[in-house]
């Protein structure tokens, strides 16, 4: 059996606990399968996203010339910092997320 123990807190969403209170709860089957489907999903989104890393890559990789302006390479460097930074905070909010399911 496992528990999530994520806390609204940790996540800055502490509104959430408002009204819920705090006995356990099972987490019932149809929900469980509908959250693993929109996992799924999303799971395959960030294999798209791979997918375009990748060409990106090999682009910026190969041998083929590449014309840009100044304010395109400069829109295009803000934006792959954002992208970055998404991924980042993702990752760290997966972490966390990871951690706050125990095996009980």
């Amino acid at each position: 059996m496992f528990e999530i123990i994520a806390n609204p807190d940790d996540y800055k969403i502490g509104a959430l606990r408002e009204g819920l209170g705090y006995r356990q709860i099972a987490f019932p089957d149809d929900e469980r399968k509908k959250w693993g489907k929109e996992i799924g999903t999303f799971a395959v989104k960030l294999d798209g996203l791979s997918e375009k890393a990748k060409h990106l890559q090999n682009l910026f990789n190969s041998e083929e010339a590449i014309m840009a302006t100044p304010a395109s390479l400069k829109t295009f460097k803000v934006q792959l910092f954002k992208i970055n930074h998404a991924l980042n905070t993702a990752l760290d909010i997966a972490k966390k997320l990871e951690a706050d399911i125990v095996k009980k």
